[in-house]
């Protein structure tokens, strides 16, 4: 959520950032609310102190010896009723103004940090560099085919199971899933990440804390039932986690690595990448999360991104570095950097993990602040996928391929998958 001091001092700024990103706003209605806001809460402090005065008078007059039934006292007891009872409705409109505000700004994205590139979208992201080298041959199989040939996975008997945009992994195909689950849980364990396993189903306060609500409902499942809905993505719970915390800055960074099953519609990409594993309704992902102080954001940004590229270079996967342009940031994000692996079968560089620096968006809308001395301040917030398990399998299978139709495995994988390459069964 947006500043409310700058909504009320400085709305022009808002309006060109948010231009930045090809969003147009008019900032007017919404300063209006936030001035009118913050002047009830003005109106209400000052009278507050005065009917606290008042009662102090009270209370020495009748420690003085004053008769508690004197006119004065019944003068000033009848003047400082008044005041609560006034406090009482500015309280009502304060409540009612502050709730609106809210909803204004939950709806509105965060500003991009000024080292985001410009851009209206996709098209206008900034390459910074590439890694390894791409595998460029004619005649390679897209990874759903090969998963087919090898039998690892069901995508038709799935529709029986649920709908179109599931899939059933099979044999080689499970067991490779839950290798690399556990590769990457270890690989960041070992660098210092806490590792947790949150709650699947997620509140309301959760989704919002987090950005997704309520600009995104169309793109979660809801329990009709309950206030829960699945989770998009670990960032969600892990978020949530320390919502309505104040933490001791001697304890930051706070990281953690989060493996959990994410549920998403991919409402508005009907069409786009229909087979296979790379745009589910379900899918597998180990999440990295740091909590740091505002100072550190920048940094650990870049040692967020190092932690999501080792696990490709790890797993001998080709891969580039993309600076997203302001038309192409995720609704939280003030800077993203995407990993994009090199998908050989496809001729094509395909998004596996985007790593965010949220700065104290999040921290605002979950009030989630650092204690540095005796100042407290709200705290930056960093995600990255560390990574979307789903589409690491799907490069594994395009660059390990194998003109016997076996698939070649890294060798850092052997050890968790039990062998070095899949055969077909």
């Amino acid at each position: 959520m947006l500043n409310q001091r700058l909504v009320r001092e400085n709305p022009e700024k808002i309006a060109l950032e948010l231009e930045r990103r090809g969003i147009k706003v008019d900032m007017a209605p919404i300063q209006k609310i936030a001035l009118e806001q913050r002047n009830l809460e003005e109106q209400r402090s000052l009278l507050q102190a005065e009917g606290n005065l008042i009662g102090k008078e009270v209370g020495n007059l009748i420690k003085s010896g004053s008769n508690p039934q004197s006119d004065e006292i019944s003068r000033l007891r009848t003047k400082g009723n008044q005041i609560k009872q006034k406090v009482t409705s500015l309280e009502e409109e304060e409540k009612n103004l502050s709730a609106n505000l809210r909803e204004q700004l939950f709806r509105l994205p965060n500003l991009p940090s000024p080292h985001c590139p410009n851009g209206k979208d996709e098209k206008d992201n900034l390459e910074k560099y590439k890694w390894g080298q791409p595998r460029i041959e004619e005649g390679l199989k897209q990874h759903w085919e090969i998963a087919e040939y090898l039998k690892i996975f069901d995508s038709e008997r799935s529709v029986k199971i649920s709908q179109s945009r599931f899939v059933t992994l099979l044999n080689q195909g499970a067991r490779l899933e839950r290798a690399l689950i556990n590769f990457m849980l270890d690989f960041h364990t070992s660098k210092g990440y806490k590792e947790v396993l949150p709650p699947v189903l997620v509140n309301t306060a959760s989704l919002t804390g987090s950005g997704q609500l309520p600009k995104f409902a169309e793109e979660s499942f809801k329990c009709d039932e309950d206030d829960l809905w699945l989770t998009p993505t670990a960032e969600v719970p892990i978020t949530a986690f320390h919502r309505d915390e104040i933490i001791s800055s001697n304890k930051l960074p706070l990281r953690y690595v989060a493996y959990s099953p994410c549920f998403r519609r991919e409402a508005g990409s009907y069409g786009r990448d229909t087979r296979g594993l790379i745009r589910l309704h379900q899918f597998n992902k180990v999440e990295l999360y740091w909590f740091c102080h505002p100072e550190e954001s920048n940094k650990a940004h870049m040692q967020i991104t190092a932690d999501a590229e080792a696990i490709l270079q790890s797993l001998e996967l080709p891969y580039r570095v993309v600076d997203l342009c302001t038309g192409d940031l995720g609704f939280s994000a003030m800077r993203t950097f995407d990993l994009e692996v090199w998908l050989p079968g496809a001729k094509a560089y395909r998004e596996i993990s985007s790593c965010s620096i949220c700065g104290d968006f999040q921290a605002r809308r979950s009030s989630i602040r650092v204690k540095d001395g005796k100042a407290t301040k709200l705290i930056h917030t960093l995600n990255g996928s560390g990574l979307a398990v789903g589409r690491t399998m799907a490069a594994l299978l395009e660059n390990g391929q194998q003109a016997d139709g076996t698939v070649l495995l890294p060798k850092a994988l052997e050890p968790y998958f039990g062998a070095n390459q899949l055969k077909p069964e």
